[in-house]
């Protein structure tokens, strides 16, 4: 007999997320102990060997919960009996900034990174599935995002994959289930403190009440339609980009007034963190201001971004620099 159908679900998405990675390879599964991530490790455990490669497990203590190291320590200890090794459990500060769930995030995100370097890893796999790209839309659908932002979250970032995104929360539970491995419920992940948790509480089940089953798997899909859009925009943004840029990082507004208000807002967005404006600090009424000095000219003054950078429409050009640079 095979094993069980959600069991090999969760295998198959690994094999697929890392077909392209040489063998002998070091791949590294980061695990909280929930069902989504422990299901993503014990399949690449399984899976790793099968395709050449080598695999470890990555914890992240964080603190902030009473028993916590015991946790990571009881990963770290189940990790050979997966298939993986090496198994570290990292302990982390989270700090303030940008809110809890941020400050967690930058904090986690940080020490994955380091350690994959340290054993030299290829790439560090995540847990996140379906039913979490479906919030993410949603949360960032509330926040007025665009096409980029709400092509939720990437199957692949860099060092990072996403294996199991299309997979949903309950089908790594059933195959924890199948496996005899017993999940950590996180109480953060009920707390309605949290955005994600009122929207994975309330507002999913209101949608799914009012227009039917199927809503989840619906806002997935469109965010992966939105990522095929937003990465031809940023192709041709890139290209006029290219042929906008003048020497000094300048802008040619010819260039600029010739091309879709999308493509023209991403190519200021490029030129404005060039100059040194913080990406994460750039809004969007930040990038409109700025695109009016092409839009709607008018003989208006500089426009201000983060990070102290301004530009200002000079001589068929838009300029950008350091606010004590003089203009």
């Amino acid at each position: 007999m095979g094993p069980h159908p959600a069991v090999a679900d969760v295998r198959r998405a690994v094999r697929l997320s890392l077909a392209d990675v040489p063998s002998g390879a070091l791949v590294l599964a980061a695990c909280s102990g929930g069902a989504d991530s422990l299901a993503l490790a014990a399949a690449l455990g399984f899976s790793a060997p099968r395709l050449g490669l080598r695999a470890g497990l990555l914890t992240v203590d964080h603190g902030l919960q009473e028993g916590s190291a015991g946790r990571a320590a009881d990963l770290v200890r189940l990790s050979p009996s997966l298939g993986l090794d090496p198994a570290e459990a990292l302990t982390v500060a989270v700090g303030r900034a940008g809110g809890p769930e941020a400050a967690a995030r930058d904090a986690r995100y940080a020490a994955l990174s380091a350690a994959a370097g340290r054993l030299g890893a290829a790439a560090v796999l995540l847990g996140h599935t379906l039913d979490d790209q479906a919030e993410t839309v949603l949360l960032r659908l509330a926040r007025g995002s665009g096409t980029r932002s709400l092509s939720g979250m990437a199957d692949v970032s860099g060092l990072y994959r996403r294996p199991l995104l299309g997979l949903t929360r309950s089908r790594t539970r059933e195959a924890c289930e199948a496996l005899g491995l017993k999940p950590w419920d996180d109480p953060h992940n009920d707390d309605p403190a949290y955005g994600r948790v009122r929207v994975r509480r309330d507002l999913l089940p209101a949608l799914s009440a009012a227009l039917g089953p199927g809503v989840p798997e619906a806002l997935a899909r469109t965010a992966r339609l939105c990522r095929d859009d937003a990465d031809a925009l940023d192709q041709w943004a890139g290209e006029v980009h290219d042929r906008a840029r003048g020497p000094g990082g300048e802008l040619s507004v010819s260039v600029l007034a010739a091309v879709p208000g999308a493509v023209r807002r991403r190519v200021i967005q490029r030129a404005a963190v060039e100059a040194g404006a913080p990406a994460s600090a750039l809004a969007a009424v930040h990038i409109e201001e700025a695109e009016r000095l092409v839009t709607a000219w008018h003989g208006q003054k500089s426009a201000g971004l983060p990070g102290g950078v301004s530009v200002v429409r000079r001589c068929g050009t838009l300029i950008f620099a350091v606010d004590n640079v003089s203009l």
